[in-house]
């Protein structure tokens, strides 16, 4: 006999959530406390840090005196291959404290030295069927986000995943049976949605995380590990330990929305952003330019913790969020940017800016709309990277091909032009990039999966900012047309949507094609190198946020600040 349940093997063994003495358990799904405050999750959060973390019991916890606990995934699929390993380990001199239920739901702890975390399978009584309705895949959160709550308006209850890309999920509670499912999916593709589909298997054994301790092995799906003196933790991943990295605070292995598991880092937000800013734009940055980041890692750390609801922690530590490695990186230079500036935010009409930022831009920023789908934010606009007037937007628009074409060759006065990624050209042949853009239709079940060929490319369609809108790509199987970031996903050489192709012929044939173009990253807000660059001219860090989010306010944290406000609820 197979049983059937939703997507969550969180539900196959059942256990009671870790209620550990003395150990304050943070939800991320906000509830009002007793402050009085309402909280809005649709309608906007308000930086209220306690009920937004259940930190405390007063609304004082939230200002720039005082750290915000952060929830921080470092290690997200642990237990996704049988064979994976995490080892824990005290700095010398303390020891570690493991915190679980015992078979009885009584809290037991356990100390020792070191803990080596790995994964044992344990068979069910009988088979599951598992399934999951995927509307879509995205290349990125806010674009998954936007078509949720698209979704959310036409009725239709959704989440936002990310097993290896961003999906776009009906939500697992509500189409809780086979039949539910089913239906939804018929009306969904009844209705034009082709790539949504329903994601299903059969478990015979989940993954639980087991270890040894003073000469006994215990198997749980939920643990704390805390450091009783220095309070951090090293971390090793894999059999070869390697990289390994110092985290401070208490670190939760936890299930996650995929069937294995998550570790968790629970630490303070000024602690946190020791481990993001040099990570991110490197120590040996100008003290303006660090000061910079620092405020712009801070304000987006806490305008993002909504960002893995589903999973029940709110941040990762890679690209999708802030690279963040604990301890390991941080400087004295650094943590000075950071002290100096503690507590600051960026705001815009007292909420917090859309705080983001990329390596380098090519020369012009991004308005959000040109990258994401969403409603634009009025502080992200097109500026261009340069002290000097280089180039006038407004009477030259980069929506026009050779506009474009003449600005991609300009490579002096430009705050990033000493930089190897503000001018590229990457060539790859036709058979890379076929192999390459079926690859990712078949992650996202394309009906163009089986293709065999490209034939040809062209871009259609720019913003006047220079960004790639429309680019159609002709294959064997018919035309593909791909959007914004979707052109990153699926072609590998780009390395921003800021480019322009050209064919490259060998013995009178078509082999591959050219890539020409600029910037690193999305190209939206504040360009790491081009603050760089300020910096050395003698900008002020808040010079500097001012240039690439114009209109913006830099303020410390306080009460009143909104942390996210969702423009879309807030037009209904």
């Amino acid at each position: 006999m197979v049983s059937s349940t939703m997507f969550d093997r969180t539900a196959i063994a059942p256990e009671q959530p870790m209620q550990i003495t003395n150990v304050p358990q943070q939800k991320l799904t906000p509830k009002p406390r007793s402050t009085g405050k309402r909280l809005r999750w649709d309608k906007g959060l308000v930086l209220t840090a306690l009920c937004l973390l259940g930190l405390a019991a007063d609304a004082g916890k939230a200002n720039a005196n005082e750290d915000v606990e952060l929830q921080v995934g470092i290690v997200q699929r642990f237990g996704e291959k049988p064979d994976d390993e995490l080892t824990l380990e005290a700095t010398p001199g303390d020891r570690l404290t493991l915190r679980f239920l015992a078979g009885n739901l009584q809290p037991q702890t356990v100390s020792v030295d070191k803990v080596k975390l790995e994964i044992a399978m344990q068979p069910l009584p009988e088979p599951l069927l598992e399934e999951r309705v995927v509307i879509s895949v995205h290349p990125n959160f806010e674009t998954a986000e936007d078509y949720a709550q698209e979704w959310r308006a036409k009725g239709i209850e959704t989440e936002v995943a990310q097993p290896e890309r961003w999906q776009v999920w009906a939500k697992r509670d509500v189409y809780n049976t086979p039949l539910l499912r089913r239906l939804l999916l018929q009306s969904l593709q009844a209705k034009g949605w082709k790539t949504a589909h329903i994601e299903t298997q059969v478990v015979e054994k989940v993954p639980r995380v087991s270890w040894m301790a003073n000469g006994f092995r215990f198997t749980r799906a939920q643990l704390e590990i805390v450091a009783a003196g220095k309070n951090t933790i090293q971390v090793s991943q894999g059999k070869n330990k390697r990289p390994s990295r110092l985290f401070v605070g208490p670190l939760n292995i936890q299930p996650n929305a995929y069937g294995n598991f998550t570790l968790v880092n629970r630490v303070g937000l000024e602690t946190y952003l020791r481990g993001v800013v040099p990570n991110e734009i490197g120590a040996a940055a100008p003290t303006a330019a660090l000061e910079a980041q620092a405020v712009i890692a801070r304000t987006y750390a806490l305008r993002n913790l909504r960002r893995f609801a589903i999973d029940g922690y709110q941040l990762c530590a890679d690209v999708h969020c802030q690279v963040y490695y604990g301890l390991s990186g941080a400087t004295p230079t650094t943590d000075r940017a950071i002290d100096s500036t503690k507590g600051l935010v960026l705001t815009y009409n007292n909420e917090l800016v859309d705080a983001l930022y990329s390596s380098t831009t090519g020369g012009v920023t991004a308005p959000f709309s040109d990258v994401w789908n969403g409603e634009d934010r009025p502080y992200l606009i097109p500026v261009v990277d340069a002290v000097g007037n280089i180039w006038d937007l407004s009477s030259n628009s980069l929506a026009s091909e050779e506009n474009f074409r003449r600005f991609i060759s300009l490579e002096k006065g430009f705050n990033e032009e000493r930089w190897e990624m503000f001018r590229w050209r990457k060539e790859a042949s036709l058979t890379v990039l076929t192999n390459h853009l079926r690859k990712y239709l078949e992650n996202r079940k394309h009906p163009l999966a089986n293709l065999t060929a490209i034939r040809g490319m062209q871009i259609v369609e720019r913003s006047p900012a220079g960004r790639i809108q429309k680019m159609v790509v002709q294959t064997d199987k018919g035309n593909l047309e791909l959007s914004k970031e979707e052109v990153r996903s699926a072609l590998l050489p780009p390395r921003s949507t800021f480019f322009y192709v050209e064919p490259v012929k060998k013995y009178n044939a078509l082999w591959g094609y050219a890539f020409i173009g600029g910037g690193f990253g999305h190209g939206v807000g504040l360009s790491q190198t081009g603050a760089y660059k300020l910096a050395e001219l003698g900008w002020s860090s808040e010079r500097i946020l001012n240039f690439y989010y114009p209109g913006t306010q830099l303020v410390p944290l306080n009460n009143s600040i909104v942390f996210w406000q969702n423009p879309s609820a807030e037009k209904k």
